[in-house]
């Protein structure tokens, strides 16, 4: 599994003119599933991100994790993320079929949940806008 994490002050998504999820400030997640993942994965990176000490303590030191920090989330399903581009038009051979994507991604989901989070999400499969204000920038890139 593979998430692109950026710290924002605000982020949110739309689909068909509607917006369907907003947070302010907390961590925008762009998730991509592999076609050989698993449920362990899916615990592991929900754990990595829900642990992730990039917000500052009062010395300006990346130092505070999310719940911590009051932190929201907002987790958008990406199979993009793994495209393969060694030729000009990428392909995604790579990336897992809805079947395998869908429960993994809503695993990682239900797992930040379970943390105590308020977790926004876009529609799967569907075509999303997703506009954010990034903080930092902070980007962060967590492979499992």
């Amino acid at each position: 599994m593979r998430a692109v994490v950026t710290r924002v002050l605000s982020a949110s998504v739309t689909i068909d003119g509607k917006e369907v999820a907003a947070i302010d400030k907390g961590f925008l997640v762009l998730l991509g599933v592999h076609k050989d993942d698993t449920k362990e994965q899916a615990i592991k990176l929900a754990d990595k991100i829900c642990g992730l000490r990039v917000f500052e303590d009062d010395n300006g030191k990346m130092n505070i994790n999310p719940k911590d920090a009051g932190a929201k989330l907002l987790i958008v399903s990406q199979f993009t993320l793994y495209a393969d581009c060694s030729s000009r038009r990428p392909g995604f051979t790579d990336a897992a079929r809805p079947e395998i994507s869908k429960p993994l991604y809503e695993l990682v989901v239900s797992e930040c949940r379970n943390k105590g989070f308020e977790v926004g999400t876009g529609e799967f499969g569907a075509d999303m806008k997703v506009a954010s204000l990034n903080d930092g920038p902070v980007t962060i890139i967590l492979d499992v």
